[in-house]
């Protein structure tokens, strides 16, 4: 059996750590009080992802411990949604019986919804063909016919087969405001929908009366751009992966909002061209005039590996700075440099990855 479940008894007692940890690393800035945002203690998890493990004409999910590399059995996984945990033993059980379904199957990653849509994703060692699709056409069916909002992806190397979207359709609500996000399979999304509302919700309410516009550097599927666009003139949003500059595209459209404009760029050619070191093709494509942009506050969400120096001080160069880091040792990095010109007015810690070391912080800063 799984020896995955969760103490949810000592939820409060690693947040509470977690706080301890984020005031300490980041006491010399003179930030604020921390704001503090819990996540639910189970079913929090949007996605998840497991192996497959063979015995004779048995099949189960596995993980495997972190530190000792030990493989274990998973039949239940309370971190993530309910919906994966209902799914869960009825896909294996109905994949164990259909040779075609198990054979060289290695890993099932499954993708939810808050609003009760699935997508799972199976992996595999071999090439799939037609009777493979037509007996997953077939547990598509029957799963949904038990009441799942489900899709499903065959992948095998150089190989995908989609039955019927790659993607699922979320639905945030931010201030009584529903938000619909397209999240395509193998695409960066927020893992804990519950948290992900709350974060939009603090940068909304830290940008309350905002003046001008926003730029935003590495919007992703423009999970932020939309919640905050109503707070601004006009958003100008850089995202460098295609897959993610195509679902923001799809986000605009489908939540009718009119003043975001996406440029695929990544963050250092943005800064090129702000500085005029570059003139970039794409931009004037796009029929996007930089000059024309008031931007007075900026919006980052880096990856771990936070900004460059270079962007750090391009960065500085705006009134308001709303910085949401997944890191906290690059956020201190950075805030060295951005705090040469910028005092802390917010400081928050999100508790997007609950009985795990990660912390997500918000910060912002406001020109001294």
């Amino acid at each position: 059996m799984s020896n995955t479940l969760i103490d949810t008894s000592q939820y409060q007692a690693q947040l509470d750590e977690k706080i301890a940890r984020m005031q300490s690393t980041f006491s010399e800035f003179n930030a604020p009080e921390l704001e503090v945002f819990p996540s639910p203690d189970k079913h929090y998890r949007m996605r998840a992802e497991f192996r497959v493990w063979h015995e004779g004409d048995d099949l189960y999910y596995i993980m495997f411990n972190q530190e000792t590399k030990q493989k274990y059995r998973v039949d239940q996984f309370p971190q993530a949604s309910r919906i994966i945990n209902d799914l869960m033993p009825l896909l294996v059980d109905a994949i164990k019986p259909i040779e075609s379904l198990r054979r060289k199957l290695f890993q099932v990653d499954f993708l939810s919804t808050m609003s009760g849509e699935v997508l799972v994703s199976m992996l595999y060692h071999r090439q799939l063909d037609e009777e493979w699709e037509a007996n997953a056409r077939t547990l598509k069916q029957r799963l949904n016919d038990e009441g799942f909002n489900l899709n499903l992806i065959g992948r095998a190397r150089k190989q995908k087969i989609i039955l019927d979207r790659d993607y699922v359709l979320e639905k945030l609500t931010v201030d009584g405001r529903p938000l619909t996000y397209q999240q395509i399979e193998n695409s960066f999304t927020q893992p804990n929908g519950k948290v992900a509302e709350k974060m939009l919700e603090w940068a909304v309410d830290c940008t309350q009366e905002s003046t001008g516009d926003l730029l935003e550097l590495y919007c992703g599927n423009g999970n932020f751009s939309l919640a905050l666009a109503d707070n601004f003139d006009r958003v100008l949003a850089t995202e460098l992966a295609k897959p993610s500059v195509e679902s923001a595209q799809f986000n605009i459209a489908i939540n009718k909002i009119e003043n975001v404009q996406i440029i695929r760029m990544s963050a250092e050619e943005f800064t090129e061209a702000m500085e005029g070191k570059r003139e970039f093709r794409r931009l004037q494509q796009a029929g996007v005039d930089l000059k024309s942009y008031n931007c007075n506050t900026i919006f980052v969400d880096p990856p771990r590996s936070g900004m460059d120096e270079g962007t750090c001080r391009m960065v500085q160069g705006y009134d308001r700075i709303l910085y949401i880091s997944c890191n906290p040792e690059t956020l201190k990095e950075n805030l060295a440099i951005l705090s040469e010109t910028h005092t802390i007015s917010r400081f928050a810690l999100f508790d997007q990855f609950p009985y795990t070391h990660h912390m997500e912080a918000g910060v912002l800063l406001e020109r001294k």
